[in-house]
């Protein structure tokens, strides 16, 4: 539990993120993170699109850049686009630790984006911290910048030591009222078959549950 619904204590450290949504809202919040790739991401919009379903895709700047249709795809489908740094980095690297070096790499994504992510005149743009690691320095620098997005509940379809049904347990366990749920439209994900297992029933099961499915 502690890795798929993060504890209290981890929320705390990270003031005016967003783990969750309204508690008292009977609905959910679908998005993946580490794309686009055209290996994945195109069959996570078709079946968005079976399922009536939006979501905000939290996006590599240089899969972006070597894949700009499937960028382009999932932002005319209607979905919304988030920043997840230009390489993937993790905060406390040593090469990226100073909280200038990590903002330059999160403008590099940004930039890329372009309008897709450039919010409104009264919301920010979006951004998520691969691994969901930043220093207290990067923190509150990216925070003027940006709406930070973290995740009530992240369901490990990357992971290699859970199968199939697990992760679809993980969602049926932990899913509640203002969950932002965390799907990757990844090659980790995909080869090791949990994202198209799982991906569908969780989706099935959230709406015979009642929820409906919201843009951050």
């Amino acid at each position: 539990m502690l890795i798929e619904q993060p504890p209290m204590l981890l929320r705390k450290l990270y003031p005016g993120a967003l783990w969750r949504m309204n508690p008292d809202e009977h609905a959910v919040y679908l998005t993946f993170d580490d794309g686009p790739i055209p290996e994945v991401t195109p069959w996570v919009l078709d079946l968005l699109d079976d399922r009536d379903v939006k979501a905000t895709f939290f996006m590599v700047g240089d899969n972006v850049r070597k894949y700009p249709a499937e960028f382009r795809r999932v932002v005319e489908r209607g979905h919304r686009v988030g920043n997840h740094t230009f390489n993937h980095i993790r905060g406390f690297s040593r090469r990226y630790f100073t909280s200038a070096a990590y903002l330059d790499n999160t403008e590099r994504a940004q930039h890329i984006m372009g309008a897709a992510n450039r919010g409104s005149e009264t919301e920010k743009p979006l951004f998520r911290p691969p691994h969901g690691h930043m220093g207290w320095a990067q923190y509150m620098t990216l925070k003027k910048r940006f709406r930070i997005v973290m995740w009530d509940l992240v369901t490990r379809d990357y992971s290699k030591k859970l199968r199939p049904p697990q992760v679809l347990a993980n969602v049926m366990r932990y899913a509640r009222n203002g969950s932002i749920i965390t799907f990757h439209d990844s090659l980790k994900s995909w080869t090791n078959g949990n994202l198209q297992y799982a991906l569908p029933r969780a989706i099935d099961f959230l709406k015979e549950e009642g929820y409906t499915f919201k843009l951050l």
